[in-house]
């Protein structure tokens, strides 16, 4: 289940091994992107580019909105 995590959380997950997602439009990840982020696209997200994760490591997804 997703859930939202700080800063602090991020480091933490970041040094044991996870996975660092983008799903920022391409462009916006091209020109600003967090180190080490990999990109997918949400609106193209399926089991295809899925495969890109490793299976058993952590996850962390980010994306901005501004609601």
């Amino acid at each position: 289940m997703p859930k939202e995590i700080g800063r602090e959380d991020v480091q933490r997950l970041l040094q044991e091994q996870a996975q660092l997602v983008e799903v920022l439009p391409r462009t916006e990840y091209e020109e600003e992107h967090l180190p080490g982020a990999i990109h997918l696209s949400l609106r193209k997200l399926d089991a295809q580019s899925a495969r890109r994760l490793e299976r058993g490591r952590p996850v962390i997804v980010y994306c901005f909105d501004l609601q």
